[in-house]
């Protein structure tokens, strides 16, 4: 069964990614601002949606769903999609290659399968639940042990102003610690990054489900461990890192100031 709607994600998102990739050579147009004026929604944005519902519905009607740009439909079949159009909006709106088509499946609130599609690059990143995680096919495996010094760690920021001061100033905290800090801009593919030896970790607060939900399986499926806990701006912290040195990161990142206070 997870193999099976892996399979059909990574049908579903190939298409929407190239959609995605019409939209960009033609033009990008902001079709509207979400939770303050640099959180922006592109036409593009919802036209990826809209055909990853349709694709989804046609073959399996029965099944729920809920994306980023409002989809949001109670299924009977026990299987819920989750659906990020384009992972890295502004990415895709400033032309940067850092973008992607997410999608999730879900079995009673459990992910078995998730596809992450480069829009840009066209690197695509599959998972199902117990049958290990491939970039192009090739099977993924995390980066080997590394001391806390040598690590290259990824992370993003919200766009509430004051959250972003905690991250900021959380972020700061942590940099002396690693070997360096990138903020990259698609939690998705960063999480994929994790899992291919890219980066040595990953940490954000104030990430949603359809932000993560299919490259948190693929970075689990190649071997790291993916945690979320109360973090110190009010909204929970997503924590992603190989598992044989995860429990030194998530110290690191406490030690930070990322989580919240009262967490011993």
């Amino acid at each position: 069964m997870s193999a099976e709607l892996r399979d059909l994600a990574l049908e579903v998102a190939r298409e929407a990614a190239a959609l995605v990739r019409q939209r960009r050579e033609a033009g990008v147009e902001v079709a509207a601002t979400k939770s303050s004026d640099v959180d922006v929604v592109t036409e593009a944005d919802r036209a990826s949606e809209t055909l990853i519902v349709e694709r989804l519905l046609a073959r399996r009607p029965h099944d729920g769903l809920v994306g980023e740009e409002g989809s949001d439909r109670q299924g009977t079949s026990g299987v819920r999609w989750v659906i990020d159009p384009i992972d890295g909006t502004v990415n895709f709106l400033y032309g940067l290659p850092q973008y992607a088509v997410s999608i999730a499946a879900e079995t009673d609130g459990e992910v078995v399968a998730g596809v992450v599609v480069n829009a840009a690059t066209r690197v695509e990143y599959a998972a199902a639940k117990g049958l290990g995680a491939t970039r192009d096919g090739i099977p993924l495996r995390v980066r080997p042990p590394a001391p806390l010094h040598q690590r290259l760690v990824l992370t993003g920021f919200g766009y509430d102003a004051g959250l972003r001061a905690v991250q900021a100033a959380a972020t700061a905290r942590l940099l002396p610690r690693v070997r360096d800090i990138r903020r990259l801009g698609s939690c998705a593919l960063d999480l994929c990054h994790v899992a291919e030896g890219a980066a040595d970790g990953y940490v954000e607060e104030g990430t949603h489900l359809w932000d993560y939900a299919a490259g948190g399986l693929v970075a689990t499926e190649a071997g790291a461990r993916f945690l979320l806990l109360p973090g110190a701006g009010g909204r929970p912290v997503l924590l992603c890192a190989p598992a044989h040195g995860f429990d030194e990161f998530c110290a690191a990142v406490a030690d930070a100031g990322f989580l919240a206070a009262e967490r011993e």
